[in-house]
């Protein structure tokens, strides 16, 4: 029998009881529902309903869309609220399934921004098929919905909108793998905390300036990391131990790490830390914030003070993807449910192995090379890329007793 359906858009003040309310005078009516949507901005409720019929009876038919035309049509004028009806076939109208989601993030979003997003999806011949607010505060993050588009062409396409509008945008496909539980890997110096802890010692060993050139130098992928390290290091020779008390209590976490590490540990996600800087700090990191797994390197230290010299293998570029790949053994997950998070190129191999690679606040190379960039200067925005949503931190915090600072 042919499906016909009508299509019901009521928009005005939310209030309690209007989805109630329409579904009683629908029930009334030999109609299934096919579709569902309702969104409230601003205190404004915008409800859609789809719902299907048989056809094909001109009499029948006439009757029960007429009747059921009129019902609702009375319901909105008693609810105060606009309504729209429009029919068409159930084949028709269909609605066409997500298969990516496209995340714009911005400290503000204009409207060139979004217009340019949309433009370069249409000009793809993609769909958005829904758009979804995950973030307000203090960045603006929304999700788009998006069928009909090659994923690979379609970061393309949108990573040079988004250079041109000065907003990140990532581009992933949906499903469960979205969803499954996941092993977040992620850089430490300038990552996870601000700044690099070798230029913190090199501060007390007065070599400051000359270790932050080589520093800047591998971090551009100008210079081998491991002998960027080496030379960087022989300049602490000398320093004693006690210094690494001190340079633990004078790091600084980047805005967002504590909130990113406990929702997603509340999740169930797996937390590791890789760094080419040292385990003498990233230990305390470990146990301060409950970090899963962890790979760094170890400086030597021989009648308490330092030697100028790395015990052991050097957490280099490919150490680095080695240490994922380990991780991700040891908690049972395979690659593609990996998301690598860096800076610097001693990152890119670790970036390239994971099944999400995400530059953050990064230099140009590795922003090329990762499947997405953020450039705000918030760790926890790269919840939103996950399909986490700034009211679901929120909610779970205010559970836990646990203030989000605003």
């Amino acid at each position: 029998m042919d499906q016909r359906t009508l299509l019901i858009t009521l928009t005005g003040p939310d209030r309690p009881g209007v989805t109630s309310r329409l579904f009683s005078v629908l029930s009334k009516f030999p109609v299934t529902v096919a579709d569902i949507e309702q969104v409230v901005i601003r205190g404004r409720l915008t409800l859609g309903v789809l719902v299907a019929y048989a056809g094909g009876a001109p009499t029948g038919t006439g009757s029960t869309l007429g009747a059921m035309w009129t019902s609702v049509e009375r319901l909105a004028e008693d609810l105060g609220m606009e309504i729209e009806l429009s029919t068409g076939s159930q084949a028709r109208e269909q609605r066409r399934r997500g298969r990516l989601s496209v995340s714009v993030l911005g400290t503000t979003l204009q409207p060139a921004a979004i217009a340019g997003i949309a433009g370069r999806i249409a000009a793809a011949g993609a769909n958005i098929d829904r758009i979804e607010r995950l973030a307000q505060w203090p960045v603006t993050c929304i999700e788009l919905s998006v069928s009909g588009a090659d994923p690979a062409a379609l970061r393309v396409e949108l990573a040079a909108e988004a250079a041109a509008q000065e907003v990140d945008v990532a581009v992933q496909r949906t499903g469960l793998s979205r969803r499954a539980k996941r092993l977040i890997v992620m850089d430490v110096d300038s990552t996870l905390i601000q700044g690099e802890v070798i230029e913190l010692l090199a501060a007390h060993a007065g070599c400051l300036e000359e270790v932050a050139r080589v520093t800047e130098e591998a971090m551009r992928g100008e210079l081998d990391f491991a002998e960027s390290l080496k030379r960087r290091v022989a300049l602490l020779e000398g320093l004693p131990a006690e210094i690494f008390e001190r340079v633990r209590k004078e790091v600084v976490l980047t805005p967002g790490a504590r909130t990113l590490v406990r929702t997603l540990k509340r999740l169930d996600y797996r937390f590791a830390i890789v760094s080419g800087g040292f385990t003498q700090i990233t230990d305390g990191l470990v146990e301060e914030l409950g970090i899963d797994y962890s790979a760094a390197n170890v400086l030597e230290v021989v009648d308490g003070r330092l030697t100028g010299r790395v015990v052991g293998e050097i957490v280099d570029r490919p150490g680095k993807a080695r240490a994922l790949e380990r991780f991700a053994r040891q908690a049972g997950l395979p690659i593609s449910q990996t998301v690598a998070i860096g800076d610097g190129a001693n990152d890119l191999d670790m970036i390239a192995a994971a099944g999400l690679g995400i530059a953050f606040n990064a230099k140009p190379v590795v922003r090329q090379a990762a499947d997405t960039a953020v450039n705000t200067p918030y760790l926890d925005s790269i919840l939103y890329l996950l399909g986490i949503s700034r009211d679901e931190v929120e909610a779970a915090d205010a559970e836990d007793g646990v203030l989000t600072p605003r």
